[in-house]
């Protein structure tokens, strides 16, 4: 799909920097600490108290303040990584998820003022369905105000669809999955200068307006991807409930949620925010989950305007109207002010936490002893020690492999020793056998007797003559 151009957008004000007067005049207030004493000014420039304060039980050096004279500019710092954000552009990557009919394709293309999805056609009663779960991604490019931001819809049709839902979230969460595998193979390749984020960093899960209670389904499947996804719970066509039914449908919700565990994206608060953002951060969390109404068709009021909305018999529900239902204030949260905090919880705590589990079962373990301050002669002594036990126990193996080839030696010379001896034993039984042989001929010879009697007879008859 070609580049959209996104309809223009109330934006927040960008933060405004001090002119230089106004930031050196602020900065007299920084004081040196090196003897470890600041003074009660240390933070009237609204500076940490933590990085002014100096341990000097361990071997790091103190943090030392210095007074400024002059505007120095790395208050301009913002603003860099501004334009540098803005010149390399944005990627943001939805998944949405629910049954079929609750209006998902619609409301992204409320979202974001865009068609990113066509008008679906019904399917006719002959037509074949879909027996699994299958996912589907569309992306585009998006510009607003010279902001650039690839968006990427990941859907997931056919889920709830069927009769048996067994398992009907593992394509889901196989496909989350797959992401961070190919997310974390871009990060080892020796070449990095081209990895592409394509992490599912938010998920609306549409809930069916029944305003009872969450389904079975619906809580499996957040139980099974809380710990993988910043899930976001939306109520789907919340027209047709009432304002007393959306309240007691949200109360069920939350309750069914916090019983079981479930970790839904929640915006981060910070210590330096004012009245106005707490405010508007209390007020979002307020509408969750969110009752929303999606609609990119533009209809007429019964006063003359034209806003985009529902008509019915009984009036216009205006999508735009935060007296009509909540689509602002997700709006709000998912992409006008937490968005960056979306990716950034992604990358910092889903990601890494998967990433620690899948390395932990391929059997790569964390050396304890990096990123650990330590002494250096202390560093230098357990060195030491390591290698003498490593001569000591390269000692010991040498000596067990000496004394196992001497053993070895040994068990030769004994064995030849045997074979030896049995043989001069047998030679010595031969020998005397043929000298007991010899004697014994010797002394048939000295008799006077034949050596055989064949011999004997055979020399009588030669000596007399028959008569």
């Amino acid at each position: 799909m070609g580049p959209a151009t996104v309809a223009k957008q109330t934006q927040r004000r960008p933060t405004s920097f001090p002119s230089p007067v106004a930031t050196a005049e602020m900065t007299d207030s920084y004081t040196s600490s090196r003897n470890g004493d600041p003074s009660q000014h240390a933070f009237a420039n609204g500076s940490s108290p933590s990085l002014a304060t100096t341990n000097h039980t361990t071997a790091v050096s103190p943090v030392i303040r210095k007074k400024l004279m002059g505007y120095v500019g790395f208050a301009n710092l913002p603003n860099q990584v501004h334009r540098k954000s803005v010149r390399k552009g944005f990627q943001f990557t939805a998944m949405v998820v629910g049954e079929s009919g609750l209006g998902k394709s619609t409301l992204i293309n409320t979202l974001f003022s865009t068609t990113l999805y066509p008008p679906k056609e019904p399917l006719s009663p002959a037509a074949e369905r879909p027996k699994t779960v299958a996912i589907e991604s569309i992306g585009a490019d998006i510009e607003e105000n010279g902001v650039r931001l690839h968006l990427t819809v990941v859907d997931t049709p056919g889920f709830g669809d069927f009769v048996n839902n067994d398992d009907s979230w593992k394509p889901i969460v196989e496909n989350i999955e797959s992401r961070f595998d190919s997310y974390l193979e871009q990060e080892n390749r020796v070449n990095r200068t081209k990895v592409v984020d394509n992490r599912v960093h938010a998920c609306l899960y549409f809930i069916q307006p029944t305003g009872h209670s969450l389904k079975q389904i619906d809580i499996e499947f957040m139980r099974r991807l809380h710990t993988k996804v910043n899930l976001i719970p939306v109520i789907a066509k919340a027209d047709t409930l009432t304002d007393e039914e959306v309240a007691e449908f949200k109360e069920r919700i939350l309750s069914d949620i916090a019983h079981h565990n479930i970790h839904i994206f929640q915006a981060p608060t910070y210590d330096n925010e004012d009245e106005e953002t707490i405010a508007e951060y209390e007020e979002i969390a307020s509408k969750i989950p969110f009752a929303v109404v999606g609609s990119d068709n533009i209809v007429n009021t019964l006063d003359g305007r034209q806003v985009r909305g529902r008509v019915y018999p009984w009036g216009v529900v205006e999508v735009d109207n935060e007296e009509h239902c909540d689509f602002v204030k997700l709006r709000q949260m998912l992409v006008r002010t937490y968005m960056e905090e979306l990716r950034e919880y992604t990358n910092d705590v889903l990601y890494e936490n998967w990433r620690t589990e899948k390395l932990l079962s391929m059997g790569v373990a964390q050396d304890s002893s990096v990123f650990k301050e330590i002494n250096p002669a202390a560093r230098l002594q357990e060195e030491r020690v390591q290698h003498d036990a490593k001569l000591a126990k390269m000692e010991a193996e040498m000596k067990m492999v000496f004394q196992q080839k001497v053993q070895e030696k040994e068990a030769k010379l004994k064995q030849s020793e045997e074979e030896l001896y049995a043989r001069h034993k047998e030679m010595k039984d031969a020998l005397d056998k043929q000298r007991a042989d010899l004697e014994d001929k010797k002394r048939k010879l000295e008799g006077g007797r034949p050596l055989t009697p064949e011999k004997a007879s055979t020399g009588r008859k030669k000596g007399f003559l028959r008569t």
